[in-house]
């Protein structure tokens, strides 16, 4: 056998001529025989591949182990590549050699399965075609992102995961024991951010972050990562003008690079390609007018949730942006708006088709004493937050960001029904296994 592996997917994109040898190695995907032949197809990272071994044209011990080899045996495999349209991807390989790596037990995982049973086997789900593409554009999403940053002159940071206060309020925050301390998981970079960009003046983060939220929607986890992004000297407007962008760019990133693993779930990329700034605008005020014609009866001050904002995006194929929400339901560092009090200079994307909040951000608040006093309000301690507030003590700027939700995007861009899909190993309100 020769040195050079090839990656089925060299094989299928027509990269290897019919009639050249190769060899691949890889997991049985499935198997079937007929009379004296062994139709195997064989997986990797890349693709799937038919490999048709027939008695006689390999040693008898191939054969035989070929035969007895189950599902997720792994496999290294060396033959001719033919063109066969019957085949899966349109290629097979005529096997010459095949040697069984290490014999699979019985795979668990059969055609009649439950989402918790998928769950409960997620380290050999994740083998599966699907997870196996999400798996895919999820890792092209982070790339994008942090290209798309690189080119605007932001700084990546990394800031703590554990924190002695939280950013989005105290009943959500998973408390840790620190030595002889009371610590927590941390909710965002928030606070941390906002400290940072008055040394970078631009700056970023992706980080996981913690939410003790007992829903249990489609749409909630309590561990997700963050694209969080702060930046100096701006307002509001150009704030949303970046977020905007960078969703821009994620989805033309994507469906530049990904064609084959959007097609297999079922994302049309010409979707991706339409969602190009400016996303459609309105206010909360002007939110809660649109509802109530809609025959949906929601009482003003009330945040949006997904029934709310499922009905916003209907019909649209861009993000829908609502701003200005009443400052009663906003967290403690958003600014108020100067024309109106009792309204924040914020804003949400909602994701068109999923209909889930994906961006929230805005100004931030550089009144300290406005600071102190919706703490308190929040029921917050403002001791706990001395050092955050030295950023307003100590040569305060106007200044501005936004938190992503980098799995929600990447449910939103797949077409996936539940954001436990977009995830690796997702942790809900009741699971914490695999």
């Amino acid at each position: 056998m020769h040195d050079k592996w090839t990656k089925i997917g060299e094989i299928l994109d027509g990269k290897k001529e019919e009639g050249e040898k190769v060899r691949i190695r890889g997991w049985i995907y499935r198997s079937r025989s007929s009379g004296g032949i062994l139709f195997v197809v064989i997986r990797d990272s890349s693709g799937i591949i038919q490999a048709v071994v027939r008695k006689g044209n390999v040693p008898e011990e191939d054969f035989k182990n070929a035969e007895k080899a189950l599902i997720e045996s792994s496999v290294q495999v060396e033959g001719i590549v033919k063109k066969d349209e019957r085949a899966p991807g349109g290629y097979e390989i005529e096997v010459k050699r095949f040697n069984v790596v290490s014999f699979a037990e019985p795979f668990p995982i059969t055609e009649n399965y439950s989402e918790e049973f998928l769950l409960d086997v997620r380290h050999l789900w994740l083998r599966s075609q699907k997870m196996t593409n999400i798996l895919k554009v999820r890792s092209k999403v982070f790339e994008a992102i942090r290209d798309f940053m690189k080119k605007e002159g932001y700084y990546e940071v990394q800031p703590p995961i554990i924190t002695c206060a939280g950013s989005e309020g105290g009943a959500t925050l998973f408390e840790v024991k620190y030595f002889d301390r009371k610590a927590y998981l941390s909710q965002s970079w928030q606070l941390y951010g906002e400290s940072i960009i008055m040394a970078l003046e631009k700056a970023y983060c992706l980080a996981p972050s913690f939410r003790a939220e007992k829903s249990r929607t489609p749409r909630h986890v309590t561990e997700f990562w963050h694209f969080e992004v702060e930046e100096a000297w701006v307002g509001m407007e150009e704030m949303l003008n970046l977020a905007e962008r960078v969703l821009s760019y994620i989805c033309r990133r994507v469906a530049d690079e990904c064609k084959k693993e959007l097609s297999f779930l079922g994302r049309n990329v010409e979707d991706l390609y339409k969602i190009e700034p400016p996303f459609p605008r309105i206010t909360y005020d002007e939110a809660i007018k649109i509802l109530r014609e809609k025959g949906h009866e929601i009482e003003y001050g009330k945040d949006f949730g997904i029934i709310e904002e499922r009905l916003l995006v209907e019909g649209l194929d861009k993000p829908l942006v609502i701003t200005h929400y009443p400052k009663e339901i906003m967290a403690f560092y958003k600014k108020r708006d100067p024309n109106n009090p009792n309204l924040t200079l914020n804003f949400n994307i909602i994701a068109n088709e999923l209909g889930d909040e994906i961006v929230d951000g805005s100004e931030r608040e550089s009144d300290i004493n406005e600071i102190i006093r919706a703490l308190k309000a929040q029921g917050n301690d403002p001791k706990d937050f001395d050092f955050y507030l030295d950023s307003r003590r100590y040569g305060s700027v106007p200044h501005s960001g936004f938190g992503m939700g980098v799995d929600r995007v990447v449910m939103w861009i797949c077409k996936l029904k539940n954001i436990r899909d977009a995830i690796p190993f997702p942790r809900t309100v009741s699971r914490i296994y695999p």
